[in-house]
């Protein structure tokens, strides 16, 4: 037995990856006159992304929260673009790697958050993350969760 436990969580997540993007804060007033303030996500669709990351995530691992330090690995796969395919397949300007929005860190931090209190208690326990974002038929994230003892 190296570094790791045997406890290895691994899944994938189909559909497409949607960012978790900046909070946006929104003063409002409470019916006793006290102020409060709502915090949304940039990304409406994130939120529908989020349950979906954890439902599968549920289905995958039913044990119990992992504490201790992690280590992660998130493959983002991404449909190429039409624009990449001419009439004898793939173009040869297309590029080999999106390198294009959304970054693969807004990807991973919803997925970190979506994995918060299903797999581990807080996201703050990942202290190796290994993240890439690639082309592929269609869209998917690998997930790898690795306690490090």
């Amino acid at each position: 037995m190296g570094l790791f436990t045997e406890t290895i969580i691994a899944f994938t997540v189909h559909g497409l990856a949607q960012p978790a993007g900046s909070k946006r804060g929104f003063a409002f007033k409470r019916q006793n006159g006290s102020t409060g303030v709502a915090i949304s996500d940039a990304n409406p669709k994130s939120r529908e992304w989020k349950n979906y990351v954890a439902a599968t995530a549920r289905t995958a691992y039913d044990g119990p929260l992992l504490r201790g330090p992690l280590k992660v690995y998130f493959a983002f796969h991404v449909p190429r673009p039409k624009g990449h395919y001419g009439a004898k397949g793939l173009r040869a300007s297309a590029p080999a790697r999106p390198a294009v929005k959304p970054d693969v860190l807004k990807l991973a931090r919803a997925v970190e958050d979506a994995l918060s209190g299903v797999i581990w208690n807080d996201d703050a326990q990942i202290v190796e993350e290994y993240l890439s974002k690639q082309y592929a038929a269609h869209a998917y994230v690998e997930i790898r969760i690795e306690p490090i003892v």
